[in-house]
């Protein structure tokens, strides 16, 4: 599995990136949604880890441009704002997508990773 992880906590998303390869996951990490964009054009990726809030392009926007460069990208959010309220109203909003709060712990994002990966190949 080739995993792109975009976030604009550099330190959170390379020590994120460092975790996911230490467990043998293909993981690559960028700062910004333009970043990610230019990634997405030059290589293949199973699965996008994106922060929700960045400068630029943030998460649901960017995941709709991904989409469009690749129709099988599939997609985790994470997002660091708000109360539980907000965060349920965005998971209600959002139905279908996958929304993890940070700071995450590294096996509940693998565990989410798999979980949207078996998905996927049920399509």
């Amino acid at each position: 599995m080739r995993v792109l992880l975009v976030d604009d906590e550099v330190e959170l998303v390379s020590a994120l990136g460092e975790r996911l390869v230490i467990r043998g996951i293909e993981a690559e990490w960028v700062g910004t949604g333009e970043e990610a964009l230019q990634k997405v054009a030059r290589e293949a990726f199973d699965l996008a880890v994106l922060d929700m809030k960045m400068p630029g392009i943030a998460g649901l926007a960017l995941k709709e441009r991904l989409q469009a460069q690749d129709p099988h990208l599939k997609f985790i959010f994470l997002t660091g704002y708000g109360s539980e309220e907000v965060f349920e109203d965005i998971r209600r909003d959002y139905a279908g997508n996958v929304f993890l709060i940070k700071p995450v712990d590294i096996d509940e994002l693998m565990g989410a990773m798999r979980a949207v990966m078996t998905a996927a190949k049920e399509d």
